[in-house]
């Protein structure tokens, strides 16, 4: 398929999907958002893919919302849940999900690192939900996930104030995995899309999935998907091939 807002490729099972309005710091505007829909359907009809990172052209992740067309949107337009929509569907894609953050990654910019997986900051990044100052506040999952990565108490402070913060910070408060040089975010990103597809896929899929619904359910409910996950595993092809190539190889050490 052909995009006019973001660029795609895929190598050796990671897929990398580029924000590519680099001209206005990759805003985030409808076209794109339906755009980045069809590829997370593609990517997970074609099943090859192992993992997903994001990146953004130019100078920015995503510098946010289009302000341009923020402004002009009312009441009905915020119960459609444009940006939300999307970043529900990024945090529920079966495969992991990597943001590789450089520059500014503000409001939905935020927000869609937020829906990821893992987020691989560069050290001179700004990351921040600023909507308050525009008279309005975050509207696509920042005042959900964002309490559940770094605390209620720092996400009440970076959403009551605005501020921006830089990777360091970001790194402390929990909030990136990794902190690298502008230079190397991409290639640290593809560092870890790598070490996860050295491990079993469907293993993976369903640790992410128990992961992702473990605040949701009570401790009985999230103990019995765990173990309903399990079984599903241990009657996999893949288990019983990975297991005897570590016992074959564990006797060999030992001859």
């Amino acid at each position: 398929m052909t995009y006019r807002t973001i660029r795609f490729e895929e190598s050796d099972g990671t897929g990398v999907c580029t924000f590519d309005r680099a001209d206005v710091r990759n805003a985030l505007n409808e076209e794109m958002v339906g755009e980045i829909r069809s590829l997370l359907h593609d990517v997970t009809a074609g099943g090859t893919c192992r993992s997903l990172i994001f990146e953004g052209a130019g100078s920015s992740f995503l510098a946010g919302a289009d302000i341009a067309e923020l402004r002009d949107r009312r009441a009905a337009d915020a119960l459609r849940r444009i940006n939300a929509a999307l970043f529900r569907e990024v945090e529920q894609i079966a495969i992991p999900t990597i943001a590789a953050v450089h520059g500014y990654a503000l409001g939905g910019g935020l927000e869609f690192a937020l829906a990821c997986d893992l987020r691989v900051v560069a050290d001179d990044a700004k990351l921040g939900q600023p909507e308050v100052a525009l008279g309005i506040m975050p509207g696509a999952g920042a005042t959900y996930r964002l309490p559940r990565i770094v605390g209620l108490g720092r996400a009440k402070e970076l959403i009551f104030t605005g501020r921006m913060i830089g990777g360091a910070e970001a790194l402390a408060m929990g909030l990136a995995n990794r902190v690298v040089p502008r230079e190397s975010v991409l290639d640290e990103a593809r560092a870890l899309a790598t070490m996860i597809a050295k491990n079993g896929a469907l293993a993976v899929r369903l640790a992410k999935t128990a992961l992702n619904h473990a605040h949701e359910l009570s401790t009985d409910a999230g103990l019995a998907l765990e173990s309903v996950s399990q079984a599903v595993l241990f009657d996999d092809d893949e288990k019983h091939e990975r297991m005897t190539r570590f016992l074959e190889r564990k006797k060999e050490k030992e001859s």
